[in-house]
């Protein structure tokens, strides 16, 4: 006898977790699969753990800049298991947080693969193997959320597999450093780890395909952060193609070698992280014993293709997050998989998720939302752009801050905010402000009316406004 469920969710990531939340909110009995870890992704691969070694880099970084502030340490060093070891606290601590939120919602969790039989049956095979075993469980439900989000998408490099060349998930879990790494991909995730690196003082060099670094975000984010780290010994090539990888002659080392501007060129390093961006996972999600009708999903290069109400083709059954393509953010999957369940529940979806904030996690911190002036333009928007550079904030210059700006984007003539982009300390914390704005229809004046505490980095925001 299969056990009953309204909801079966197959994906413990913010998505999915934070899905059937929802969905046990909305009084529905609920069933989460994960064939790994709670957290999925972001907390046990992604976003945690960078930003938790980020942390200690930035701390590092601080210090060496002590004594113009008064401040003298002696033999600061960095101990990467200490490093490690910490970031498997932080990990594990909120694993049980959410493990605790299931149980209060009452969500039955089971660990396995989610092996979809059919509209209305979700197998619970071992993680290790899908394969018919004693121990499988059947679950019956009347939806099925499919919230596996992704893996590290590695382009076919020659010599992408010899040692010492790693996604994102093996250097997080590296208990040392490269003394010099190269970084393939100059995106949020290629571009964090460099300011992971070069913050700690060593090597980093960044080989872009594209023109520019953070590609789909601001031009002058882009040229910003490139000055910046290049202060910081980090050096970037754009345009650049990579043609292969070797190791060094006496093998202690890596060779990437790479076309710049038709010229042939190569870099040498102790490690080559490859941050070439990540692919929808459907690992085990459909197999022979699956229906036809699911066999025929309608997926597109990987990812599975979903309506505006988050249904796949297959009535009943739903897809959120990384797994359907777009925007690869653990907030988006959040958002997307609340308002999935909201549409189950047959209530109106009442998160905005064409709103949906960027940050990079760099030094100085990047945040964008909404449009850009570019993209405006593009549309046929008229729009006007108002900038406050954050060189002269109090905070910042009495923290020690690098060059930053805050940019605002609004429609030239209501001044309703299309838009906003910054790059300066607590970037990250701050765009929601303009999120929150964008999605009210804001004006420029109306966020003027505003007073903002003195001194903050967020007095930036009313100056930019103004």
């Amino acid at each position: 006898m299969a056990d009953r469920f309204d909801l079966v969710v197959i994906g413990a990531g913010p998505g999915g977790y934070e899905a059937a939340i929802e969905g046990a909110e909305n009084g529905m009995r609920v069933a989460l699969v994960e064939n790994r870890e709670l957290g999925g992704t972001c907390l046990n691969r992604g976003c945690i753990p960078t930003k938790t070694i980020l942390h200690t880099a930035e701390l590092y970084h601080e210090l060496q800049s002590g004594p113009s502030i008064g401040l003298t340490v002696r033999d600061t060093a960095v101990d990467m298991e200490m490093v490690q070891r910490r970031k498997d606290e932080v990990l594990e601590q909120l694993r049980k947080g959410i493990a605790s939120l299931m149980k209060t919602n009452k969500i039955s969790v089971y660990y396995g693969t989610g092996v979809i039989l059919d509209r209305e049956h979700v197998k619970v095979a071992p993680a290790e193997e899908a394969g018919d075993r004693p121990d499988q469980i059947i679950l019956e439900t009347s939806h099925i959320l499919i919230a596996t989000g992704s893996v590290p998408a590695c382009p076919p490099i020659p010599g992408a597999s010899l040692p010492g060349v790693v996604t994102s998930d093996g250097l997080l879990d590296k208990k040392d450093m490269f003394g010099h790494l190269i970084i393939i991909g100059g995106g949020v995730i290629g571009m964090e780890f460099a300011s992971v690196y070069s913050s700690l003082g060593h090597g980093v060099t960044v080989i872009e395909a594209l023109d520019r670094i953070l590609p789909t975000m601001d031009k002058e984010i882009a040229q910003n952060l490139k000055m910046i780290m290049k202060k910081r010994n980090v050096d970037i090539h754009t345009g650049a193609k990579v043609e292969e990888i070797l190791q060094t002659e006496d093998g202690s080392g890596l060779i990437c070698r790479y076309t710049e501007k038709d010229k042939p060129c190569e870099a040498r390093a102790d490690g080559i992280l490859i941050a070439t961006g990540r692919r929808a996972y459907t690992g085990g999600l459909i197999t022979d014993e699956s229906s036809q009708e699911v066999k025929d999903m309608e997926m597109e290069r990987g990812r599975i293709v979903t309506d505006e109400k988050y249904e796949t083709s297959v009535p009943g059954i739903y897809a959120i997050g990384d797994v359907t393509g777009g925007i690869q953010l653990a907030h988006a999957a959040t958002a997307q998989g609340r308002n999935a369940v909201t549409h189950m529940a047959g209530r109106d979806m009442a998160i905005r998720t064409d709103i949906v904030p960027s940050c990079v996690y760099t030094n100085p911190e990047i945040g964008c939302v909404g449009i850009s002036a570019d993209e405006a333009k593009a549309r046929g928007i008229e729009t006007v752009t108002k900038k406050y550079i954050m060189s002269a904030n109090g905070k910042s210059i009495l923290s020690q801050q690098e060059r930053g700006f805050i940019k605002v984007v609004a429609d030239s003539g209501s001044h309703r905010i299309l838009g906003a982009q910054m790059m300066c300390a607590r970037a990250t914390d701050m765009i929601s402000q303009f999120a929150v704005a964008i999605a009210n229809g804001l004006t420029l004046e109306d966020m003027a009316k505003v007073i903002f505490p003195h001194p903050t980095f967020s007095e930036g925001i009313l100056e930019a406004v103004r």
